[in-house]
């Protein structure tokens, strides 16, 4: 298992759109403060069964609805990394998160599925980068027509969770 300490991007190693999730992410240990976030987020979730359909307004998205949204965008970002912190240099397309969740069918599917499948997600996650060097973390490649790098993925994962969870409990009343 990796010790490496996973540096903070910089701004030219992701695109702007995604320094409001790198900014959410706090200073320390990214791959323990991942393994421990997950855990947070899935029983706060379970606390609230009840809430699984709920959506904060018309033409947003249940609670089923992001969780599945979290699994699938931490499945490309980790898809991403492995990508570039193998040297492929590939261009990464880009992806339309809103169509995958209206073809997702979550609403079909229970809380407690969702949540174990998002589980499992981040164990990948975690695991692939726990075993990454500082070189693969700093490797770049580009995704979306936009510059990337490793680490920067690592932090948009976590930060993109973190932004859910600060909505989860804002407008979903989730605690």
């Amino acid at each position: 298992m990796s010790t490496v300490t996973i540096v903070r991007p910089a701004a030219d190693e992701h695109a702007a759109y995604f320094g409001k999730y790198v900014e959410k992410v706090p200073d320390g240990d990214l791959m323990a403060m991942l393994r421990g976030q997950i855990a947070e987020t899935a029983a706060m979730l379970r606390r609230s069964p009840d809430r699984a359909d709920f959506a904060y307004a018309p033409g947003k998205w249940s609670v089923k609805q992001v969780v599945g949204h979290l699994a699938d965008v931490e499945r490309v970002m980790a898809y991403r990394a492995l990508s570039i912190a193998r040297n492929d240099s590939t261009p990464l397309p880009g992806f339309d998160e809103n169509a995958w969740v209206d073809n997702a069918r979550f609403a079909s599917r229970t809380l407690d599925d969702l949540l174990d499948e998002f589980e499992l997600v981040r164990a990948s996650t975690v695991q692939l980068g726990s075993h990454l060097d500082a070189d693969e973390f700093a490797r770049r490649g580009t995704a979306n027509g936009n510059p990337m790098s490793v680490r920067a993925l690592f932090y948009i994962i976590a930060g993109h969770e973190r932004h859910h969870v600060a909505l989860f409990r804002e407008r979903y009343g989730l605690r």
